[in-house]
């Protein structure tokens, strides 16, 4: 909850369909969800489901259909000052250097950065030093990082995470997932992380918010109440093993999960869904 008591993010009804070559594409229907004032809660389902769509429309880089979108008690109508975002790639542009890159959101606000929590942040991620690095110089480990340094640098209250270490190596998703809740633990911003990987999902959350498969809907809400900090060791424990197996049983249930996949492409229209609809 926030000051006023009432949750710090709200998804009310949320609904979307994309124009498509071939007709309407229905990939939200009347989703809704809320996210408590430093809650970390993780969004999982079946490839196709709307995930990403439902995230970005949080951002407010999406219109929706119809429903809202609502961060301490006002509406979200576009990108918001107080929501960072962390993208499947870190996108950072080849041109600039590292510092150059996580500057380019007060820029694009036409306000002086803020040098000293740049400095303190990238030192938090383990990135001292390569202020001047160009990304080509970086590993996607490190592009990652600075991309969570990036959307952190402005000080939002909600950090939305759209599968940010998909593509990373085993090794280096663990370290990645160690750091982001560290972060977590030593500011308490409101997350919300779009994962196909379950056992991350468990890892990182206090929630996980299953979708059903497209239309995107909530099929139900699971509590994660392992205690923090948590160790990497956690998740070769039997109640981790079944948490995870049930919340995957719950996705293999749904109807239509099948035609999309489990942490697979959908079969149709799979060009436009994994681009706007993870």
């Amino acid at each position: 909850m926030n000051a006023s008591g009432q949750p710090k993010l709200i998804v009310d009804n949320a609904t979307k369909y994309y124009d498509t070559q071939s007709g309407p594409l229905h990939a939200l229907d009347n989703y809704s969800m809320s996210v408590n004032d430093g809650e970390f809660a993780c969004v999982v389902g079946p490839s196709g489901c709307g995930k990403t769509t439902l995230l970005w429309s949080m951002a407010g880089l999406h219109s929706l259909t119809s429903g809202t979108v609502i961060l301490d008690g006002e509406q979200v109508t576009g990108p918001h000052e107080q929501i960072g975002m962390v993208f499947q790639e870190a996108n950072l542009l080849p041109w600039r250097n590292l510092t150059r890159n996580i500057q380019l959101p007060f820029e694009i606000k036409r306000r002086p950065p803020d040098s000293e929590r740049i400095d303190k942040l990238l030192n938090r991620v383990g990135l001292d030093g390569f202020g001047n690095k160009f990304p080509r110089e970086l590993s996607g480990g490190m592009q990652q990082r600075a991309a969570i340094v990036r959307a952190l640098s402005f000080n939002p209250s909600v950090l939305l995470m759209d599968e940010p270490f998909g593509a990373l190596d085993a090794f280096t998703r663990d370290e990645m997932n160690l750091l982001v809740e560290e972060i977590w633990l030593e500011t308490r911003k409101t997350i919300v992380f779009i994962t196909h990987n379950i056992a991350e999902a468990v890892f990182l959350s206090d929630r996980v918010f299953v979708m059903a498969a497209r239309p995107g809907r909530l099929a139900k809400i699971f509590d994660i109440s392992f205690p923090r900090p948590r160790s990497l060791d956690l998740m070769a424990t039997r109640e981790v093993f079944d948490l995870v197996n049930e919340i995957k049983a719950e996705i293999e249930y749904q109807p239509g999960a099948a035609t999309a996949g489990v942490g697979k492409p959908a079969l149709e229209d799979n060009n436009m869904v994994e681009t706007a609809d993870g």
